[in-house]
């Protein structure tokens, strides 16, 4: 008899997660609670209600929550008021889901009185680290079961060959052209893996793509877009206010339409291996570029500079599954604090799977001084004669260490 009473399973309603559920009460002869986020993947969620029914698991504990709104508000956005990117490309949507995914685990946990989670991620993946970091550093106590670190059902055929034995029901188990891609959705990006993708060599399908238009179709005329930004963050797109999930999804929309996000990418996971998917991120890639351009004329030159050399540092614990530790904490409050003067406009333009800066200001905190940065006669609002004796004490060691060296020193 298992020593677990009650497990919170992070249910999707899919194959993997499934036959975990079955699983779980076949060798743990638990209770089961399923955990289904919505944070925007776009799918209809209630049929993952309906199969945990089938089940046997009480309507009761059934938990299918809505979180798009707490997802971009204090996941996504403070992401990027960092201007985040993983190894130059990767924008982290997977990455930047998990933590609210295993905070909600642990609450759930908590008021249903069970006492472990349990969730899909594989042994090879990333996932695994993401989540389980993030609970034990919200409930240090908690039990964690990793099926795929137990069981022997090591491929997708032995899964379905599971799910046929036990009468789960799966949607489209046989797709013409082989199993379906590996997807994760939510309302940041979708990614892909497997299938061709596992041959970094081979261009992507084109129907593969589910967000985006091919830039090629995308519309010939050029479409412009302005962002209004309060302390870092959008608060309206084309003068309408939007809560923070509004503006993700109507970003998301524009982009979308006009090809942008599109990346093909292969990444180091944390557990060593080098992995390729493609992503869309059409809102996200609009935002970065964005941000950066207000930033351009609101933060102090080594203000911006060392945020760029904290921004790898940053990525890379949010990549890796740090998101509860002190150390980003600590990170979110210096970036954060940076953000108090970054409020105003920038406009961009989206063209053929492109986004163009073409204008930014900020009429309360702009540090940009035309009379000062003038081409034109400035009347001595820059003297052109200070920059001599900059230079000379700037170039002071150097011309030191030239001297010796025609020494021979």
């Amino acid at each position: 008899m298992s020593d677990v009473k009650k497990v919170v399973l992070a249910y999707s309603g899919g194959l993997d997660t499934s036959v975990i559920l079955k699983w779980l009460q076949d060798t743990y002869q638990c209770e089961v609670v399923t955990f289904t986020a919505d944070i925007g993947q776009g799918e209809e969620l209630e049929p993952a209600r309906e199969k945990a029914l089938k089940f046997g698991i009480q309507p009761g504990h059934i938990f299918i929550d809505d979180l798009k709104e707490e997802f971009v508000r204090d996941f996504v956005f403070p992401m990027f008021r960092a201007n985040t990117v993983y190894e130059g490309e990767y924008l982290l949507g997977t990455s930047i889901a998990r933590p609210l995914i295993a905070k909600r685990l642990i609450e759930i946990a908590r008021m249903t009185g069970a006492d472990a989670i349990s969730h899909g991620a594989t042994g090879k993946g990333n996932d695994q680290v993401r989540f389980e970091l993030g609970a034990y550093a919200l409930n240090p106590e908690i039990r964690i079961i990793a099926p795929w670190r137990e069981w022997d059902l090591l491929s997708r055929e032995k899964l379905l060959a599971y799910a046929e034995s036990h009468g789960i029901p799966i949607e489209m188990k046989h797709k013409a052209g082989g199993s379906p891609y590996s997807m994760d959705a939510n309302l940041l990006h979708i990614s892909y893996e497997g299938r061709i993708l596992e041959d970094p060599a081979r261009e992507p399908e084109e129907d593969m793509w589910r967000w985006t238009a091919s830039p090629e179709k995308a519309p010939d005329a050029p479409e412009y877009v302005e962002l209004e930004y309060e302390r870092g963050d959008i608060v309206s797109v084309n003068g309408l206010r939007m809560s923070p999930a509004e503006v993700l999804a109507r970003l998301n929309e524009l982009g979308g339409r006009h090809g942008v996000g599109r990346l093909d990418l292969v990444e180091n996971r944390y557990v060593g291996m080098k992995s390729r998917g493609c992503y869309e991120t059409p809102g996200g890639t609009i935002m970065l570029r964005a941000h950066r351009a207000i930033e351009s004329v609101t933060l102090d030159r080594e203000v911006a500079h060392l945020k760029d050399e904290l921004m790898p540092r940053y990525a890379s614990l949010i990549y890796n599954g740090y998101w509860w530790s002190p150390e980003r904490a600590a990170l979110q409050v210096l970036i954060d604090h940076t953000q108090a003067h970054v409020n105003g406009w920038v406009r961009v333009k989206l063209y053929k799977g492109n986004v163009t800066v073409v204008g930014r200001d900020s009429r309360t905190d702009s540090l940009f001084d035309p009379t000062i940065a003038t081409f034109e006669e400035d009347r001595g609002a820059y003297d052109q004669r200070d920059a001599g004796g900059f230079i000379k004490l700037n170039a002071l060691r150097m011309r030191i260490a030239a001297k010796l060296a025609r020494r021979g020193g």
